[in-house]
């Protein structure tokens, strides 16, 4: 068998085989239907209502009912939220952060799009917000300290803008004097400075917590196991990622009163929930303890996400603050790389998902960033980072080739071991090995960069699905979004039909191939043209077949890894026809073409 071809098999048969098995351990996962958001009365249980316990608190009441919240929300004054990325309101009960919408972000492609709504208050489907409060120690009733319920008064400011704080202010009436402080950057970070004040003549202990809620699972989840989605707890060095089956599945806690997962955090921590493209994350100062707790009330289908400062003692006549921080947007690699830079998020990048690979895939799209900027299009970013790769690869593809070219030189050697050898395999073995060394040729050495692309390839296939920019990020033409599949089909002979293509999912969407899937499959039609096809008939046949197999197997990946594909495959063939050609062999690319029109003649009877 011809070394070269047996190389160029078994790579490829390689390369096929890790992409089956991962569509085999990572197909799309069905969502879970959509769960009916509960009437307001149910969320007003004291165990989902009620703040985590400060130290030494007295136990909850058990059975007592709240009054219902949602009504006395739609009736609450708002202040408006209004900066260059934000657009939304807090309302002053409970000084809930619960309406945001990321003005620069639609829905979909369509003219009327609406813009992506993040935070929707309670009682909404889908509701999703942040809450900030007090738990009271010992010695301290519960209704004297804010909560969900509180209706806050606003003290200055009159809509929040970056450098434009709002304060809202909470008098007990039994000598404690709350304040809170609510600023905004020109992105999506959210200072706020809870205070309170003792005017009273005893000491008092409190604490000071932040809080997610998320009511249901998101009806937007892609379900696909190579993304996470879910709740995200930074402690430390250590990084938990939970999805909302987890959640579901944690033991009761007595303390928390619901199923919970309790991280302590000695600093550096963040909490929250991260979905595809957006993020809303708790982030106490670096230097804060804080136990991170993770609950699902599931009578109230509630999914929530705590950071529970410690305990402050505050004396009679005394002010005590804590400040935290509450991000609640896009994924933005830029943006969030800039929170951890330069302002001390600890290891906030990694809230993007960068997969295994993720020592290849951060560079990758740090690079493939950089080209964006430079370019401003993001398909000739994926094409022009293609360059980049095989450049940096083009050393070892060299020496690879070059010893491709050197085993077919030792081919009329090889014939004339195989005839002496006759049917002793063995003897064979050893002489050809024994030549090898000889002529210093490695016989696997051609498989190697094929086997270097394959984590390159699904480094890039993560950096195209999981990240932000990627997003309705449009190439030429027809490719609007280069994380979406090819839109144009074969079947409405691209348009030119009055015909819609198959919807995705459906039977004849597999046949429903693209431009760009049909470019794939000619590219390594192409690529093997290089060389004469092989004469054993099983080979043929999978060398026939592969081009093909392949155009259909990625034929619904996203259109950006499609065009990196496409164009590593013209550059790999480009490579190898110019070193084959340094090596005294001229390829005969079209006798090799047309040779694979020519049917085998018919042996006589």
């Amino acid at each position: 068998m011809d070394e070269q071809n047996k190389n160029l098999i078994l790579a490829t048969l390689l390369s096929f085989l890790v992409i089956t098995i991962w569509m085999m351990l990572f197909p799309p996962q069905q969502p879970e239907p959509d769960l009916t958001v509960p009437d307001a009365t149910e969320l007003a249980l004291p165990d989902e209502a009620s703040p985590p316990p400060a130290d030494n608190a007295a136990e909850p009441a058990q059975g007592a009912q709240a009054p219902a919240i949602a009504p006395a929300l739609a009736e609450a004054p708002r202040v408006i939220i209004e900066t260059p990325e934000l657009s939304g309101s807090i309302s002053l009960l409970g000084g809930r952060i619960d309406d945001l919408q990321l003005k620069l972000y639609r829905v979909d492609l369509g003219k009327d799009s609406d813009i992506v709504t993040l935070f929707r208050p309670e009682g909404e489907t889908e509701a999703y917000y942040a809450l900030h409060g007090w738990a009271a120690g010992a010695g301290l009733d519960p209704a004297l300290v804010p909560g969900p319920a509180t209706l806050w008064q606003l003290e200055s400011g009159d809509i929040l803008r970056p450098d434009a704080p709002v304060t809202l202010i909470w008098d007990n009436g039994a000598g404690l004097i709350f304040r809170r402080t609510i600023a905004v950057d020109d992105k999506y970070m959210f200072t706020i400075t809870q205070s309170v004040h003792n005017t009273g003549d005893t000491p008092r202990r409190l604490a000071p917590y932040g809080v997610i809620r998320r009511h249901g699972m998101p009806s937007d989840l892609t379900g696909f196991y190579i993304l996470h989605e879910g709740a995200i707890l930074q402690s430390g060095e250590e990084m938990s990622e939970l999805g909302y089956k987890d959640l579901r599945k944690a033991d009761p806690d007595p303390k928390w009163g619901a199923a919970a997962t309790v991280i302590p955090s000695a600093g550096n921590g963040w909490i929250g929930f991260t979905d595809h493209y957006w993020m809303s994350t708790l982030i106490p100062a670096a230097e804060s303890a804080f136990d991170g707790v993770l609950k699902y009330y599931q009578s109230a289908d509630l999914y929530t996400a705590w950071a529970a400062l410690e305990t402050l003692d505050i004396a009679p006549g005394t002010t005590a603050s804590v400040e935290s921080r509450l991000f609640a947007g896009a994924k933005e690699w830029e943006t969030i790389r800039n929170y951890e830079r330069d302002e001390g998020v600890y290891r906030f990048i990694d809230s993007i998902d960068w997969g295994w690979f993720f020592f290849i895939t951060k560079p990758m799209f740090a690079l493939l960033h950089y080209l964006n900027k430079l370019i401003g299009n993001m398909g000739w970013s994926i094409i022009v980072l293609t360059f980049v790769v095989k450049a940096a690869l083009l050393p070892l593809a060299y020496k690879s080739y070059v010893s491709m070219a050197k085993m077919k030189e030792l081919q009329p050697e090889m014939e004339k071991l195989k005839e002496r050898a006759g049917e002793d395999r063995q003897k064979l073995q050893k002489e050809m090995m024994e030549l090898y060394k000889r002529e210093k040729v490695n016989p696997a050495s051609g498989c190697l960069p094929i086997f270097l692309q394959i984590p390159i390839f699904f480094s890039l296939y993560k950096v195209i699905f999981v990240t932000l920019e990627l997003r309705h990020a449009p190439w030429i033409g027809w490719i609007r979004d280069l994380s979406a599949p090819d839109p144009s089909s074969i079947l409405n002979l691209f348009g030119l039909l009055p015909y819609a293509p198959p919807e995705p999912g459906s039977l004849l969407s597999i046949f429903s191939l693209g431009v760009l899937p049909i470019l794939l499959g000619i590219s390594m039609w192409l690529q093997q043209k290089l060389n004469p096809a092989p004469t054993d008939p099983t080979q043929k046949m999978i060398f026939a077949w592969m081009p093909w197999v392949f155009m259909f197997m990625l034929g619904q990946f996203a259109s950006g890894l499609v065009l990196y594909w496409i164009t590593s495959n013209v550059l790999t063939f480009a490579q190898q026809y110019l070193i084959m050609r340094s090596h005294g062999h001229t390829p005969d690319v079209f006798g090799n073409i047309l040779s694979s029109f020519k049917r085998k003649p018919k042996d006589d009877a």
